[in-house]
């Protein structure tokens, strides 16, 4: 018998947390210092997703560690103020709570960031669980972190939804064995996620309820 949704487990920055122009202008801030003029915006955009040091260590193998320390000083410093809600993001999740539904991000950023995002969008009190970089030896696409979540959730792999911005959680949840949704504001584009043939492609967060009406039907 198939089982209803009753978890969504979701991606944080780039599809809660607009956090594009942040990691962009990081990138540029750390790239141009070392290696001026070598890196154009678009050539940034790949990296937003991977963690830091698998993007470091094939820009610069020798200086990953000095790479990453200057990105997260820069990153830190700037982060409230190039931060921003994805539009109807902190209503939406609130009305799913209210709903019943368990809600957890599964992050490939360090815990202290995510934590710092969720104080910028004051939505502290909705996650039951988070999982970031530092719960796992392995990140997402590797289902390690989201089947963390549904252990800790204490709910099974067909009650879940991994929504994100990024193959890496498409991939991720497929990995998992859970249904997915990618988001169609994705800075890489709504073409390129639906390459990964997600379940669900969100056009805007609200279209959560439709779905998960349907799952239901």
């Amino acid at each position: 018998m198939t089982k209803n949704i009753t978890t969504l487990l979701f991606d944080f920055d780039g599809t809660l947390l607009d956090t594009n122009e942040l990691i962009i202008q990081t990138f540029e801030h750390v790239l141009n210092k070392h290696y001026p003029e070598q890196y154009k915006r678009e050539d940034i955009l790949p990296f937003l997703g991977p963690p830091l040091d698998e993007t470091f260590s094939l820009i610069d193998p020798k200086r990953t560690e000095q790479l990453i320390g200057e990105y997260r000083e820069w990153n830190v410093a700037n982060h409230d103020a190039l931060s921003k809600e994805f539009d109807g993001v902190s209503k939406a999740l609130r009305q799913l709570k209210e709903e019943g539904y368990k809600i957890a991000i599964v992050s490939t950023k360090k815990n202290h960031m995510v934590h710092k995002g969720i104080r910028l969008l004051e939505v502290g009190d909705i996650f039951d669980t988070v999982i970031g970089f530092d719960d796992v030896l392995k990140v997402k696409p590797d289902p390690e972190p989201i089947l963390l979540a549904l252990e800790r959730l204490n709910v099974d792999r067909e009650e879940a939804l991994m929504i994100g911005d990024n193959y890496h959680d498409i991939v991720g949840g497929q990995n998992a064995g859970v249904k997915t949704a990618g988001v169609a504001w994705t800075i890489k584009g709504e073409d390129f996620l639906e390459k990964y043939n997600p379940d669900y492609m969100l056009q805007h967060i609200s279209d959560l309820h439709a779905i998960l009406k349907e799952e239901t039907t």
